[in-house]
Order: structure tokens, then sequence, then C-alpha cells
């Protein structure tokens, strides 16, 4: 390799890291501000009065396994008599129908003041059912639950209060986890939104920065959704999409750590991607359409810097990726040094940024009362499967800043203990998980190459990178497998029934 081929490498290769580490050290940012800012926590005023006409909206889109758990939790949370409507706001197009016309009915008749709201089509998907649902609230508030989540009898009561504050225009809580011990996908998945709902949420909150609705388990003023210009469906985060808005109207936001509402975490390792997906797309497009008003506006400066870490912050992807691709490279170009000096060097930047990114979430599991030791056995895990995870998301991101369009893919739920899994209840097909077994081969032979040359820097980073690729990928085939034997198995005796 001549000298401009070196140089080349070198500076794509420690920009890379460089600008990895950057995003590691937003993280303990993250900390920094969660701490310093710990006296800034909402409390409920003194002396109770204020409650408002609430609406409850409940989207949901074929979930025949989850429906009735969720309405019939939202009908039993308590709230001053006359003053609390549900509306469900079904655009499903298989049994749910009946089956959540039935549970409606049956309430109504038992005095729940609850109506059922069906479209003949999915326009704007869940945007467009809540746009729907909102034309006919009563509420001055609006509640939103989806249709996994179990809103507890207090939610209202605990959370309602803070609209006593007239600038107060959206109130989200803490996710809890139904099932966070299925399995490791289900653990890491618990440990990544602590990270979120304890640090990132936390944080911004505290410090004064802009944090969203994340699509569930909050509540709005409905004067507040009208004013930021309503429900959107050109992207598919229409919740951080308003959020942002809403904000920059100059709208409150109230963030309560202390309140939970239990959900059920994605069992299955497509279904997670295909979440995962959604959610990294969806930010870059919103991005792209809210970012620019941000960084004109009159809002201080820190608030600009960290719209572009939260809403940018999904661009990490593309950067873990391409370090993967290049670390077997590295071994190959570095394997005549009889030091390591530039390898051993370019991996402490990288190690500093990962141990940032180990304490995050350490702390998050701290905060939000996990088991410390589970929590540290986990971060191997939790770091290999997100770097597994990043041919998926880094095709969102690309797709985000293409703006091309697609179809909001619905997150498959399957009552979490229930054991049932009904046909078409599993996510699609993803073609690109053999570029994830490619990626994992591609890290295994840089496995070997780190033995063999003896650079046993790259070789911690390079097994856990290469072990999330295969854990991905062959977990997914195993499951798109799965799903294809069970559909074959079931047709034939829905023929039968048929006959």
């Amino acid at each position: 390799m001549d000298t401009i081929e070196e140089t080349i490498f070198v500076l794509l290769y420690s920009g890379t890291l460089i600008l990895l580490c950057l995003f590691g050290l937003h993280r303990a940012f993250m900390i920094y501000l969660y701490y310093r800012h710990r006296k800034n926590t909402p409390k409920l005023p003194e002396n109770i009065t204020y409650w408002p006409i609430v609406t409850v909206q409940l989207p949901m889109y074929n979930e025949k396994l989850v429906a009735e758990r969720l309405i019939r939790a939202a009908a039993a949370m308590r709230y001053p008599q006359g003053r609390m409507e549900i509306q469900v706001l079904d655009d499903s197009t298989d049994e749910t129908v009946h089956l959540v016309k039935r549970i409606v009915s049956q309430l109504r008749s038992q005095g729940v003041d609850i109506n059922y709201v069906h479209r003949s089509n999915r326009h704007g998907y869940k945007a467009g059912a809540l746009d729907e649902g909102l034309k006919y609230a009563r509420g001055e508030v609006v509640a939103l639950f989806d249709a996994d989540f179990i809103p507890p009898a207090d939610f209202l009561e605990k959370t309602v209060p803070h609209f006593s504050d007239p600038k107060v225009g959206m109130v989200q809580v803490r996710w809890e986890h139904i099932n966070p011990n299925d399995s490791v996908l289900t653990r890491i998945q618990a440990m990544l939104l602590d990270g979120h709902f304890v640090l990132e949420s936390g944080a911004r909150s505290r410090a004064g920065r802009f944090f969203n609705f994340n699509g569930t388990a909050g509540l709005w003023r409905k004067s507040c959704i009208e004013n930021a210009g309503g429900w959107q469906h050109d992207t598919l985060t229409e919740d951080l999409d308003l959020s942002y808005r809403a904000q920059m109207k100059g709208w409150k936001f109230v963030y309560v750590q202390d309140v939970s509402v239990p959900a059920e975490l994605p069992i299955e390792i497509n279904a997670f991607k295909t979440q995962q997906f959604r959610w990294s797309k969806g930010s870059v497009q919103t991005a792209q359409k809210v970012l620019p008003a941000l960084l004109r506006s009159d809002l201080p400066l820190r608030v600009k810097i960290e719209g572009l870490f939260h809403m940018g912050g999904h661009v990490s992807y593309i950067l873990l990726l391409l370090l993967c691709l290049l670390m077997p490279f590295s071994v190959w170009f570095w394997r005549d040094d009889p030091f390591k000096g530039m390898s051993f060097s370019i991996y402490h930047i990288f190690l500093f940024g990962t141990f940032a990114v180990g304490m995050f979430y350490s702390i998050a599991g701290m905060e939000a009362n996990r088991s410390l030791f589970v929590q540290l056995l986990m971060l191997f895990p939790l770091m290999s499967i997100g770097a597994g995870m990043t041919v998926n998301n880094s095709r969102a991101v690309v797709e985000g800043i293409k703006n091309n369009p697609s179809e909001f893919v619905r997150t498959p739920k399957y009552q979490a203990g229930s054991g049932q899994r009904p046909e078409g209840y599993h996510a699609p097909h993803d073609p690109y998980t053999w570029a994830e077994l490619a990626m994992g081969l591609h890290l295994t032979v840089g496995v070997f190459m780190s033995l063999q040359y003896e650079m046993y820097t790259a070789l911690p980073f390079m097994i856990l990178f290469q072990v999330g690729f295969l854990y991905v990928s062959v977990l997914s085939l195993a499951q798109e497998y799965a799903a294809r034997k069970a559909t074959s198995a079931e047709a034939p005796e829905a023929h039968q029934q048929a006959v």
C-alpha cells in the first residue's frame, strides 16, 4: 500500500472513530445534565382542583390479541364521573373489528363513555387515525395509548393536574416493560428504552432542552396540538414531529419519570428490526422537516445543539457500520507494525467512547431500579446486538435522507406470555438479512486475522461486532423460517374449515 492509500485509510478510519467517540461523549454529557439538574423534577400542584374533560384515544390496527386488555384497562382508569370519554380508533381489517365492537358495546351498556371509530382506509396511518378522532374529541386534554400498553388505574390522577399550568402542552411518562426477562433480546430492548426514558428524556426535560412525546403513554392539551399544526403524516415519527413543532411554538413539556405504563416488548428480532427501522427513518425525516426552522429560530444555542444530536443521532449507525467494514482491513494494514502503535492509539479512542456508552446504560438501569449486576452482565450483548442492527438502521437513515416513501409498518404484538402468534402477525421478510450475515462472516475473517497477526487490541471489538451480526442475521433467518412453516401448516387447516 503506497503513502497516498495509507493516508486515505488512516484519515477515514480514525475520522470514523473520532466521530463515533463524539456520540459516546454526548451520552456522558446526558449523564451530567441528568444529575446537574436533578432538582428540576416536576411536582403535582397542592390542593388539586383542576380536572378537565379528558379524551382517551386508543389507536389500533389488527390487534386482536391485545385490544381487549387495553380497552378494559383504559375503562378502569379513575377520574371524576362524566369527565372522561374513550375513543377506540380502529383501522383494523381482520376479526379485531368484531371483537372490539363487542367490547365497546358491553362497556357502554355498563355506563362507560366509550365510542368506536372505524375508518374505511388507513390514510395517514396512526397520525391519520388520531387526527380523525380529534375532530370528535370533547376533551380539553387527550391521553393516548398504543394497543400493547396497559395504563394503570391512577394514571390520569397522577398526570392530568400538570395541565393546571396553562403553558403545559404535553405530559409524557416512562415506559415500563411487561416481558423484559423473556430473552436476551427483550432484556436488551428494556435497557435501550431505559436509557432513552431515564437519562435522555430525564436530562433533556430537567435541563430545559427539547424532548419528545413518544407516541403513547402520554397526554396532550388539545389546543396545543391544533396550535402546532395538528397531526401530520409526512414522516414515520409523527410524535417527534409534532413535539418539536409544539415546543418551537413556546409550549412547555413535562416529563414525569416516577409514573410509568407497562408495555409489551417485541419478542421477535424481525419485529424489533421493523420498529427500529421506523424510528430511525422517521427521525431523519423529521430532522429534515423541522431542523432548519429550529436552527433559524431565536432559541438558545444549547437547545439547537441538543436538537441536532436528538434527531441526527441515528447517523451514528452508518458510522458504526463503516467501522465494522474497515476493521478487518485495519488488521491487514497494520499487520507488519512491530509495536502495533497506530492501531493501539486509535482503538483507545473508540474504547473511551465505548466506556461512555456502557456507563450510560448502566446508570439508566440503576435509576430505573434495575439490578446493577444484571446491567453490567448485559453490556456486551447490548453493544453487540446494537452493532448487528446497523445494516437495518443505516438503510433506514439513508431512506430517510432520500425521503423515500414507505408504509407505516406496525410492530406485531402477541400478548406477551400467552404463547399466541396467529398467522399474519409476524414482521415482513427482510432481504437485507443476508447482508447482516455477510458482515458477520467478514468480521469472522477479521477475528482469525487478528489472531494470526497477534493484533490483540483489535480482537475484543472484532468479536463484539462479529457476534452481533451473526446473532441478528441467524435469528432473523430462523424466525422467518418458523413463520413460513407455521403459515403453511395453518393454510390446509383453514381450507378444511372453509369446506
